[in-house]
């Protein structure tokens, strides 16, 4: 859900605000913690709109996909501690070095314009409440001692003490629920309904329909009150919705943060590009497809047996490898020489000016992005002769496992399993993530013998050319941060900003 394809043109003037002709009011926030109560009025450009909305699906769409993927309490909490450095930072009252209220606005706000976002439909307000309340459980549990208990004390909530007198009548059912030999230093009485995680797992003592709650597992029902508060204010965001209608610069940007997958922008360099130093050539495409994920990967194998695609076809596989670094001039080689059957003259005069177009050098000009993740699986579904689009989607089931099994040397009967699983539930980039994982198990397995802990975590992929980038590091080591990879400005790396054009994909070259 969380994984989009934002593509917001930046022709809009960023001297535009957020927030119309709302009285100025900057908050204070006095502890890192925030139950998002209060929304937001202070103004903020649209650039800061867009680009805090997306660090914070980032962060939100690793949660969901750490879930869906079953990965252990310690593994989404490492996952966790890497984004919000990376994406949504918070640091405590104690860090004197850094900008805790600009920090502190961003995660208001942020939180605010997904709201708004998410809470469309049930399902999205579902989700959206479950990793928000994930996000905040990490941060109460991981928050300065003094500052959550600040937090705490600020949030009015309705707690009824138990009496010691009470407490010692009941001592023998609060230790047996507790399962510790000792009486805690102090209970509080709640409905039970608030408490269903501890509930659940036996940790308290019932009663009366009440949930008595050893001060030492305070964090349940603060969490669980966080739930309770965002489940309602998203049922009234969703009611408010219809007024927003009237705001043409907001509804195209909610309407994207809403429909699927974030999707890096590539934006390939225009001096050539290199691997191992040398350059990337029409040549070596062959031997690079070796890192090729699948929906490319069924492009180029496609194109080598026909000596030819259809228009989407090659415009789909022009914009990966112009993202990847294949010049200009080494493209028109490789589309010449793959469209064998197809004489000079033909080629000159019918594909050689698309090929160009998709380079920005024809026509309008326009810098054309690589298709991201979501575009491909949304835009121009295949037809009857036509290779484009994303195997995990179009595939049938026999047909994918068969590409999979000889196209890409999947063998492993459980990965295959876990792979139409994952297509069943609709999660075609935890389809993919699966089969990359596999395919590099063993360069995965030494990089984390070198690094640590820290190699574990590592973002789901989320573009074809992230798929080749991660790819072609794992298999060459020795040579990440000697040369560039689908060059200089092709590829994400750790701590690159992400660009967006919510109009990308509108219109095309003519392939």
């Amino acid at each position: 859900m969380f994984r989009q394809d934002f593509q917001l043109k930046k022709t809009r003037t960023t001297k535009r605000h957020f927030g119309g002709n709302a009285n100025y009011k900057v908050l204070d926030y006095p502890t890192r913690l925030n139950f998002y109560t209060t929304p937001p009025t202070a103004e903020i450009t649209l650039d800061q709109f867009e680009q805090w909305a997306i660090d914070r699906l980032q962060v939100l769409g690793e949660i969901e996909s750490a879930l869906y993927r079953n990965k252990s309490p310690q593994e989404l909490k490492a996952t966790l501690q890497a984004l919000t450095q990376k994406y949504l930072r918070l640091d405590a009252n104690t860090s004197s070095s850094s900008p805790l209220p600009e920090q502190r606005q961003k995660d208001h706000y942020s939180h605010f314009i997904l709201r708004l976002a998410f809470a469309r439909s049930e399902d999205l307000r579902r989700r959206f409440s479950k990793a928000e309340t994930i996000l905040f459980k990490y941060r109460f549990e991981s928050d300065d001692g003094t500052e959550r208990a600040e937090f705490i004390s600020s949030l009015g909530l309705n707690w009824e003490p138990v009496s010691e007198e009470e407490r010692n009548e009941l001592a023998k059912q609060l230790m047996a629920a507790s399962g510790s030999k000792r009486l805690d230093e102090g209970y509080f009485k709640v409905d039970w309904e608030r408490v269903p995680d501890l509930v659940e797992h036996r940790r308290v003592y019932l009663k009366g329909g009440k949930a008595y709650v050893a001060s030492t597992q305070y964090s349940s029902l603060v969490v669980a009150e966080f739930t309770r508060r965002l489940d309602q204010a998203l049922e009234l965001t969703a009611r408010a919705l219809p007024r927003l209608d009237e705001d043409d610069r907001l509804i195209p940007i909610l309407n994207h943060l809403s429909l699927g997958f974030t999707a890096p922008e590539y934006a390939p360099s225009d001096s050539t590009s290199i691997l191992s130093g040398e350059p990337i050539t029409a040549g070596a495409i062959e031997g690079l497809s070796q890192h090729f994920p699948a929906c490319m990967l069924h492009l180029h194998r496609t194109l080598r047996q026909n000596k030819h695609l259809k228009h989407f076809g090659r415009l789909q596989y022009t914009l990966f490898l112009k993202g990847v670094g294949l010049s200009v001039e080494e493209a028109l080689t490789f589309w010449r020489t793959a469209f064998t059957n197809t004489p000079a003259d033909k080629f000159d005069k019918e594909y050689r000016y698309n090929v160009r177009h998709a380079y920005g050098l024809e026509g309008g000009r326009k810098a054309y992005r690589a298709k991201s993740c979501q575009q491909i699986l949304t835009e121009h579904p295949p037809g009857s002769g036509e290779a484009h689009g994303c195997p995990y989607r179009h595939f049938s089931t026999d047909n994918l496992s068969l590409f999979l099994q000889q196209q890409m040397g999947i063998k492993d009967s459980a990965v295959l399993r876990g792979v139409k699983q994952d297509v069943d539930a609709t999660k075609y980039h935890i389809a993919c993530n699966r089969v990359f994982e596999y395919a590099h198990k063993e360069e995965l397995k030494k990089m984390k013998e070198r690094m640590g802990a820290s190699a574990s975590v590592m973002e789901t992929i989320i573009h074809p050319n992230e798929y080749f980038v991660r790819s072609w590091e794992l298999k060459n080591p020795d040579a990440v941060g000697k040369t560039a990879v689908g060059g200089e400005a092709g590829t994400r790396r750790a701590g690159d900003k992400i660009e967006v054009d919510i109009m990308a994909g509108e219109d095309h070259p003519m392939m």
